[in-house]
């Protein structure tokens, strides 16, 4: 068994190098910028050393500051968080990689939507990722959307893929699976399938926290009334706990999305549409979920209430844009403390939000 946990961390170790390190590294790409007001996730162009920020309209493009700025491994920049980009016309940053190689990256700036969408929200856009399986999104660059694969995969389980609709529509399909007798080792005796807004980070892997390693949200300054989508959703038989007890309750999917105003390290939520239901839904139908806006009263459960932050204050609930948008969808609501039933399977597509 000791040799087994050794495998798994050399795993997961490897898994988290993202480009070569031996010897002096050539490598100057800017990986993720986030600028103040960001309304979406900057789209990066590697090729043409190029990245496109989208900004509210009205603010003040001559000093942009800059909040989150990754590069290679072992590069160096002319810019740090904190430094302002003016981007009235264009911007540069300048990056030394580590055998001394310079590139010169354009920054850009556009005037964002009042009514914004996710990006591939109709998760039609999957790439395939270094280890031959497919991921949402145009590429690993330029994606909004996360899974718990690159978790799995120590495991060598996929509990998201890509599900093909027929007529060139592909979706997303969650299912719980059974981690086996080394995922119980660990205490991870199931793997619950999710998608969610944010970034899976390889660096904070912990076999017995699926949590650990999201970074949830992206950036969006939308106010919509309601969440739409398409789903279909089968439970598995037998719903157990993480001890493996069988539980008097089916398992249920999840299906929710949080605006967030992100301001100086600090989050508060500003509205709230969740979708929590066991039912079985044979063949995909539409549902609309209501945003309910400023604090959840004590009609609301409490798995809907945020357990670390508070809420917007009451005074600007009306008329504040949120900074972030956190959206998941799971094939088991407990798969974060390892309950759920294996086989639940949940299929969603066409994820859009409705304004007014």
């Amino acid at each position: 068994m000791k040799k087994l946990y050794y495998v798994l961390i050399s795993l997961i170790v490897f898994s988290c190098v993202d480009e070569d390190f031996f010897g002096l590294s050539d490598q100057g790409n800017i990986k993720n910028l986030v600028v103040r007001n960001q309304a979406k996730n900057a789209v990066i162009n590697r090729n043409d050393k190029t990245v496109e920020v989208e900004i509210p309209g009205g603010v003040d493009l001559t000093e942009v500051e800059i909040q989150t700025l990754q590069i290679s491994s072992f590069a160096s920049s002319n810019k740090n968080p904190g430094d302002v980009l003016n981007l009235t016309d264009s911007d540069q940053i300048i990056i030394t990689a580590e055998d001394g190689t310079v590139s010169t990256w354009t920054i850009t700036a556009f005037v964002a939507s009042s009514t914004p969408q996710l990006e591939n929200g109709d998760l039609n856009s999957w790439y395939q990722t270094a280890s031959e399986y497919y991921e949402p999104g145009e590429s690993a660059a330029n994606t909004i959307w996360g899974t718990g694969n690159k978790g799995t995969m120590i495991l060598n389980k996929l509990a998201t893929i890509q599900e093909d609709l027929g007529n060139n529509n592909l979706a997303a399909k969650m299912i719980t699976l059974d981690n086996g007798l080394l995922g119980s080792t660990f205490g991870a005796p199931i793997a619950a399938g999710s998608i969610f807004t944010g970034v899976f980070n390889s660096d904070k892997i912990d076999p017995s926290d699926p949590e650990a390693a999201i970074e949830f949200g992206t950036p969006f300054i939308g106010r919509p009334v309601k969440l739409k989508f398409k789903y279909k959703y089968e439970p598995g038989s037998e719903n157990k706990d993480k001890n493996g007890n069988l539980l008097p309750y089916s398992d249920m999917l999840d299906i929710y999305a949080l605006l967030e105003v992100r301001s100086n390290g600090k989050t508060e939520r500003l509205a709230t549409a969740w979708f929590r239901s066991g039912d079985l839904i044979e063949s995909l139908v539409d549902k609309e979920v209501l945003f309910t806006y400023g604090e959840l009263d004590n009609s609301f459960p409490d798995y809907m209430k945020p357990t670390d932050h508070g809420y917007v204050s009451m005074d600007s609930v009306e008329f504040v844009l949120p900074t972030h948008i956190t959206f998941v969808a799971s094939s088991s609501f407990g798969g974060a403390e390892f309950a759920g039933a294996i086989g639940s399977t949940l299929i969603i597509d066409d994820v859009e939000m409705v304004y007014e």
